[in-house]
């Protein structure tokens, strides 16, 4: 009855199909973090024009690096430049200090070059260094004043700094958000700064590490976006199906709760690593593939979360390369969407139509010919009533997935069974996500097939 309820809701707000499919050049609310801790990295000429062949929209650099600002120039793509956690506390002694910063760091290049936010610091609140935590604010208003003071091209310049979901306290169920006594004096002043200033709050969720702490199967489905039972928030009764949503509705609450619930929230880091070392669950090309390009597809379908719905949230995804001289598990250098060769670690949906982009590679250098936008989708023989009813209920609840037609009196209702219903439904959800081989998955109760299953009256979207 209740998956019936849901399909019927449908009805009541159908969603064209040409918001996942038919999308051509940047979206504005997708951008790329670009590590440089490498020795190999391409040339910023050279990573300008990968980036100009894909949907990438935004980059978000850690520090300051002068030749990809400069190469960016004229590109429309937007830029996200870093103060060093080293360089906080004399920018926070001295008015002089942050104006000599933004003389140096930012003035030179606009605005051939566009600026849109100064991140101050990374993870300063969670760093455990109480005098650097008590030196951000100030730091971020003297150079908010010296932008000011520099004139409108600067002044139109945000300044925020970046967190991790450390800063919560409580973030299960969603609705609880709530930030951490130990830094909540100082995040209401700075939350107090973004409202003013207009600024973002940014924020790093990363479901990868939520599986690293409860690596069972029904939690990878939940944070890879692929169909899973979902999981009621108790306090609101709504019903998250992927962890990126439950994750961003968390912080919306811990903001709403701090009495900033109208301040903007930016992803700065989301990610899934292709390989890790042998405890580190779940870090797989597939798995990487799949929770990135899910996320993307997400993103596209304006959606929004349940909180914040019908509006993507900026997200910057981690990362751009490979960072070949990062410390730390094999996980760390291994976050990459391309290789520094240039070619796709890994397909995420990021190319865009205009052509020119990176050839997919198998993940050992050698590449491999995308595939996927033909055939359709359909249910696989092993797979039971009990899978499958829980796949259609899944596919049906998606943005951009009409189920109208299995409805009763539907031009698809006939055969009245739960195989030839899940059938229409998951290819639906196969076609308007894009059409990669990865989005007939459903944890392996689906199956493509070049045989047009459609029938009478009823039309099964896909083909050539």
């Amino acid at each position: 009855m209740e998956a019936a309820e849901s399909r019927k809701l449908l009805l009541l707000a159908p969603i064209l199909l040409c918001c996942f499919v038919g999308i051509s050049g940047a979206q504005s609310y997708i951008g790329v973090n670009y590590g440089e801790v490498a020795d190999n990295l391409p040339s910023p000429d050279a990573t300008v024009r990968l980036l100009k062949s894909t949907a990438i929209s935004k980059v978000r650099l850690y520090g300051v690096d002068a030749g990809v600002i400069r190469a960016l120039a004229g590109t429309g793509i937007s830029l996200v430049v870093g103060v060093a956690n080293g360089e906080i506390p004399a920018i926070a002694a001295d008015p002089a200090a942050a104006a000599g910063w933004l003389a140096g760091n930012v003035l030179p290049f606009i605005p051939a070059s566009t600026i849109s936010v100064v991140a101050v610091g990374n993870e300063v609140l969670e760093s455990g260094d109480a005098a650097l935590a008590a030196a951000l604010l100030p730091a971020m208003q003297n150079l908010r004043a010296a932008a000011v003071a520099a004139g409108d091209a600067a002044a139109a310049i945000k300044f925020s700094t970046v967190n991790t979901m450390a800063v919560l306290a409580q973030s299960d169920p969603p609705s609880t958000g709530a930030f951490h006594a130990e830094v909540a004096a100082q995040l209401q002043q700075i939350l107090g700064f973004l409202s003013r200033t207009g600024a973002p709050f940014m924020i790093n969720p990363y479901p990868y590490f939520a599986y690293q702490s409860d690596p069972r199967p029904d939690t990878l489905a939940f944070c890879l976006f692929q169909p899973n039972a979902g999981r009621v928030d108790a306090g609101s009764k709504i019903k998250y199906t992927n962890m990126f949503d439950a994750q961003v509705d968390a912080v919306k609450s811990a903001l709403g709760r701090a009495g900033y619930g109208g301040v903007d929230i930016v992803v700065a880091e989301t990610g899934w690593p292709t390989r890790g070392d042998p405890t580190e669950a779940g870090a797989t090309v597939d798995n990487a593939r799949a929770y990135v390009s899910n996320l993307v597809a997400h993103l596209r379908s304006g959606a929004g979360t349940p909180l914040m719905p019908g509006k993507p949230v900026d997200t910057y995804l981690f990362a751009l390369y490979d960072e070949d001289l990062k410390p730390g598990p094999a996980s760390e250098r291994s976050f990459g969407l391309y290789h520094t060769d240039l070619t796709m670690a890994y397909d995420a949906g990021l190319t865009s139509s205009g052509g020119g982009a990176a050839t997919p590679s198998n993940g050992a250098g050698a590449t491999v010919q995308p595939k996927g936008g033909s055939g359709w989708c359909v249910a696989s023989a092993g797979a039971t009533d009990a899978q499958l009813q829980t796949d259609m209920d899944y596919a049906c609840s998606q943005v951009g997935v009409d189920c109208a037609a299995i409805q009763p009196g539907g031009a698809c209702f006939q055969p009245n069974t739960v195989r030839a219903h899940a059938a229409y439904a998951m290819n639906q959800l196969y076609q308007a996500a894009g059409g990669h081989p990865w989005n007939c998955d459903f944890r392996q109760s689906a199956t493509l097939t070049s045989s047009n299953p459609s029938y009478g009256s009823c039309m099964f979207t896909g083909g050539q």
